[in-house]
Order: C-alpha cells, then structure tokens, then sequence
C-alpha cells in the first residue's frame, strides 16, 4: 500500500504523480501553502515544478523510503532537469513569519507563545543523493561583527555562492574580514576556506562551524536569502579528541598553523583559571546541521529516552546566539570577544543557566564543552543530532521518547536556580547572572568539582563572586575572577550569603527575578520552591527579603547579598560596616584587544596605577586614574616577561596582580 499524505493548512493546488519515488506533485505556476503553527506531513518524496511552489510558514515533514526523491525541476524539458543553486530556488521557501523580531528569544516554556518563528522542514528516510531539491532559506541574525557565526546546512554547496547571496563578495584572504572559516576542533583552529570548496563535503562538514567576515555583510536589517540542498539525517558523531594534543604554550603563546597566538582567540569560560587544567581542550565547535530547530536539553542524558545520546562528560554549552561575539583582526591574529555569548551548564543533572536557549535554531551555532577526553564505553560521548530535531519552539523532557514532535513533560529532580536580570531605565535587560544549588553541588572552588560554574567575562557588568564556606567573599580568588554562574551546595550553603556586583549602577537601575526548578519557570509569585525553601537578597545595609518569580526591584547600591534559605541571623559585612572589605578591582585579560585590563571596584573614585617588570623596573605608571571605564595596560605583546601590577585607590586600598606575557 503506497504511504499516506496528511496536510493541515491552506494548500493551493497539489497534484499527485504516478512515480514510484513520489508522492507529492507541485506544478508548474501552483503555489502550495503552509500555514504558521500548522503541519504538512507526507509519506514520500516531493517534487516541485517550474514555477510551482512551497511557501512554507509551519512545519513540513516528509518521511519516506531511500527510493524517495526531494526534487526542483525546471521546464526546459519534457521530463524536467533539476535545478542547481546556479539556476533554481524559489520552489520551496522557508519563511521567516516575524523578520523583525530575529533578535528576541523564545521562552523555553509550553505555556509560552513563541516571538519568532519560522518555517521549518524536517526530511527522514531519504537517501542524501536523492535529495536534490533546493531549498530557499530566509536568515535574519543579529550583527556579530567583524566575523559571523553561522551554520550552512546544505550538502555540496559552493562557498562562493554565499556572495550573491549575502550581498558581499567573499574571497581567500585570511584576517580580511572578507574570507571564511571553519574551526577545527581536533587542532583549535579556524580554517582557512575557499570560495571553490564546498559545504558538505567531508572536508568542510555541514554541521561545522562556520565564521564568515563581516567586512560590508548585513544580515540584521535585510532577509538574505540562503539556497541549498537540505540534509538528510547524518551520522552519530563520538566528541574525542578535541584539543588533546594541542601545545598551547605559556599562557597561550603558542602559535596555530597560520602563526596566530592561541591566546588571541581562544576562550573557556567553563575554567575559571586560564590555560590550566582542561582550559580549551575538549570544546567542540558545532552548527544546527537542518532546518528545524535543535533541542540540547538532553544532551548530558543516555539515549534511553531514544534519542541515541550519551555525552557522558559534557560540562556545559555555549550558545553563539547574542550580537557582540566578535572577531577582530588587532596585531594580525584573531581576538574573540565573549560577552554575547550565553551559557548552559548540565553537571547538575538538568540544564541551568540560560536554559531559555536551548534550541537552536536553524542556522545557529554553538560549543559543546566536556569535562575529559577519555571514551570507556563505544557509546560514550557519542551524539546523534538527527534525533535531536524539533518542530516545537521549547525543549521536550528526559522522560519523552524522541519525535520531532514530541510534548514536554514535567522534569523530577531538585535542582534549584535564581536568575538576576539587570534592567536599564525602560525596563530593557542590560545584564543577568545566576545562582544554583542542589544537593550534589560544589560550595566554594573547586579545581574539578565545581563544573556547573561558568565564569564572567570582561565585558560583564552584573556577575557574583566565589563565596568562603561560611558565606561571603573567599578573599583568595576574589581578584582572580567572578562569575556568570554560581553554584553551591543546597545542604551545606543554606541559609549563607553569595555576593553580587553591580558594576554600572548608571546602567542598570532594577532588578527583575527568574526563579526555574529543574530548567522550568515556576509561577509568578510564587517562592517557597518544591522543598519548602526560596531564595533570598539583601541590599547593602538593607534586610534580607523573599526573592519572588516575576519580580522587580530598584537597585541604589553596587552590592547585594543573595541567599538559598533564610539566614538564622544576619552579622553586618565588612562592607557594611565601612571595614577593609575584598576590593572588587581585577586584573583581568580582554581578549578582544588583547591586552589586560584593570577593571575597578564600583566604590572607586580615583585609582593610581604602578606596573613593574620582574627585574624592578617601573614600565607604566598613572595618576588618577579615572575608575569610571576599564584601564588598559598596554604592555608590548612580542616581549615575553612576567609583571607585577599594582592599583592604590583614593582611599589607601591596594590590589596587586601578577601578569605572564
């Protein structure tokens, strides 16, 4: 019995074939239309015909056999000739319903109603050499400056093809802004790629990370249309070996095969000590391999849910899907800047952090971060992004079996999270930082146990700092670092304070409060979470108060107390007190000028700024130091040596730092 077509939506004209590969027919000058939010599902293959089109708005599904054909065909013959990207598109167009809202993100929520969406086109069962059809894809992203991470999800698409179509010529000239990349995982390096290479073979992979230059590229305020032949589903991947062997020299000095420094461009977030431990190694660099969306969510989850996933030692995600993740071309070598990024963490057995984006949509890109490198199990760390695929615009649970169009359920685990979101003077979010507990969680910091942590970046202004066992400030790392996400221990923390920093109080002005109990929002006001506990916050000098779902605060000091539990009493910092309190000042490494930084503590009026090299020698010194604005060192980067730095503020406080070149 030949399969079955179901279709729910306005279709024009369809017209069956006789062929045995397939199913559906779209004729010359019929235009077939899917609605938003609807679903087309045929059972075979699908042939579209001269003109004849596919508006695709929802979500087209076909699943059929390996004799089955995806086709365009033009009219220059009787029997048809199939279309190439060269003189074909416009038959399948997957549309993108809300161009303008591009840069808005959806709500990882059943409940919620999605802000963008798009059309979406799910292919199963078919032979990758009988999909031969081309796909119209519409892109819109947020502009990511110099260079623009992308996925290009097509088999056998020329490179130089992407110039007519994103309105910009592309060529072969590394650092131009007008080359593009490929990273390489197993080396930590961007690649080279020619304009006559192409997508989808297998040395340029569709499910690679692609950076293309961003010199004259807009893809923010125009729809650029993308042409290709779609994927079938692929293969299961095993993530081994990324960086294993990579000798990345003292703090990074080393150089990669085009003579560009690795501490130029490479980042991980996920250590807080830079090139130390696991710092860069095992960061596997992908990109959505189809047009539908990609479910991560249950990615750190055996595949006894179905799904044929087994990442057994991830530690995190990095979502590459915010504007400002940028490239630059300072010295000569690449400078990735990393304050667009957002951040998933799965130690704690379910996603915290930026859970909201966890499907990534066609197109997009992202890092997969393990914890080691070491494969015990054949079916370790093996992923199978085919049955990752998802038409619905929020994440389906642990306990459904994989479809493409599956439910999500109510997760059953205890993990607790606080979200702080800064806002500005209208109300937009400016900053946001996060605090985990659960029972299995790391107080304080740890080398190897700590891994649901996420570290701060240099162009963060609202973040929280590592907290002594007793609660506050642990005065040895409180100059190393602070960070994006915090975790602590739910049994041995309760009731003990972590410290967050507002550092431009003339940039945010409230605070809005997120509260998820394993990766779901809970209802707005609620709380007392599922163990009969909330979180709390403190002003500086103010009282401890309930943190609530949907909450929104003023915020008048840099310095605020958050707490899982209520503290049984509350003994006045040292900051309250006007004491000597850890300064907040750092010295930290900007790799987007490649250069470091001393960023200031808030309280901070004035700074002096003494700079030796290790034989004594005074090489920079500056007098009041405006602390409003970061203050760049500006040390030579081809002279290898070690420094001290040394910050006095107006008042007497010193912070003293180590720099390695």
């Amino acid at each position: 019995m030949r399969k079955n077509l179901f279709a729910i939506g306005l279709i024009a004209a369809i017209y069956s074939v006789q062929a045995q590969n397939i199913l559906v027919h779209v004729d010359d000058t019929a235009l077939t239309y899917v609605s938003k939010g609807t679903l087309f599902y045929s059972g075979g293959g699908l042939q579209m015909r001269g003109s004849g089109s596919i508006e695709n708005h929802g979500n087209f599904m076909i699943e059929g056999t390996s004799s089955d054909y995806f086709k365009t065909i033009d009219m220059s013959a009787p029997v048809g000739i199939d279309k190439t990207e060269a003189n074909g598109g416009g038959n399948f167009i997957n549309k993108l319903n809300e161009p303008d809202k591009y840069d808005q993100y959806n709500v990882n929520s059943s409940s919620a109603t999605p802000t963008y969406t798009y059309g979406q086109l799910y292919i199963s069962g078919l032979n990758q050499l009988n999909i031969i059809g081309i796909i119209d894809q519409e892109f819109r992203a947020i502009n990511h400056g110099t260079y623009q991470q992308i996925g290009l999800p097509f088999y056998y698409k020329r490179v130089g093809s992407l110039s007519t179509e994103l309105g910009k010529t592309f060529n072969n000239a590394r650092r131009s802004q007008n080359d593009v990349l490929m990273v390489n995982n197993t080396n930590v390096v961007p690649m080279s790629v020619s304009p006559s290479s192409y997508i989808g073979s297998p040395e340029y992979p569709s499910i690679a990370y692609y950076m293309l230059g961003g010199n004259g590229l807009d893809v923010s305020t125009v729809t650029r249309t993308i042409k290709g032949r779609p994927l079938s589903e692929g293969s299961v991947i095993t993530l081994q070996g990324a960086g294993a062997t990579v000798n990345f020299g003292t703090n990074g000095n080393a150089e990669n095969q085009y003579h560009e420094k690795y501490y130029t461009y490479l980042q991980d977030e996920f250590v807080t000590t830079p090139w130390s431990g696991t710092y860069g190694r095992y960061m596997y660099h992908y990109a959505n391999p189809f047009l539908t969306n990609l479910d991560l969510s249950q990615i750190a989850i055996d595949d006894s849910n179905g799904d044929g996933v087994n990442l057994k030692t991830i530690q995190g995600v990095r979502l590459e899907i915010s504007g400002g993740a940028v490239q630059s071309t300072s010295g000569g070598t690449f400078a990735l800047g990393s304050g667009a990024y957002k951040y998933i963490t799965f130690m704690s057995g379910v996603p915290t952090g930026d859970v909201d984006y966890v499907m990534v949509r066609p197109l997009g890109t992202f890092v997969i971060k393990l914890t080691s490198n070491s494969v015990v199990d054949p079916n370790d760390n093996k992923i199978n992004f085919a049955n990752l695929r998802r038409f619905n615009y929020y994440s389906r649970s642990a306990g459904t079996t994989y479809n493409v169009t599956a439910n999500k359920n109510t997760l059953n685990n205890t993990v607790k999270q606080l979200g702080v979101i800064g806002l500005d003077a209208n109300g937009n979010e400016v900053a946001r930082t996060y605090y985990v507990v659960y029972p299995d969680g790391t107080t304080g910091h740890s080398t190897s146990e700590a891994l649901t942590q996420v570290k701060a970046n240099t162009s963060d202004i609202l973040g929280t700092f590592e907290e002594a066992p007793t609660g506050g400030y642990d005065t040895n790392y409180s100059g190393q670092y602070w960070l994006y996400i915090n975790e602590a221990n739910e049994n041995n923390f309760t009731g003990k304070n972590i410290k967050m920093v507002n550092y431009d109080l003339n940039k945010i002005k409230s605070y809005k409060f997120e509260i998820r109990e394993n990766a779901n929002l809970v209802s707005n006001g609620t709380h007392a979470l599922s163990s009969g506990i909330g979180f709390y916050y403190r002003p500086q000098n103010g009282t401890v108060q309930q943190a609530v779902q949907g909450a929104v605060i003023p915020v008048n000091t840099a310095e605020f107390d958050l707490y899982y539990g209520e503290p049984s009493n509350i003994v006045l910092s040292t900051a309250d007190t006007q004491t000597s309190t850890p300064s907040r000042t750092m010295v930290v490494y900007n790799p987007a000028i490649t250069n470091y930084i001393v960023r200031f503590d808030p309280n901070w009026k004035k700074a002096d700024i003494d700079v030796y090299d290790m034989s004594g020698k005074l090489v920079i010194t500056k007098k009041a130091v405006d602390t409003s604005t970061d203050f760049v060192i500006e040390l030579d980067n081809k002279i290898k040596n070690a420094y001290l730095v040394k910050v006095v503020s107006e008042k007497g406080e010193i912070v003293t730092a180590k720099i390695l070149k």
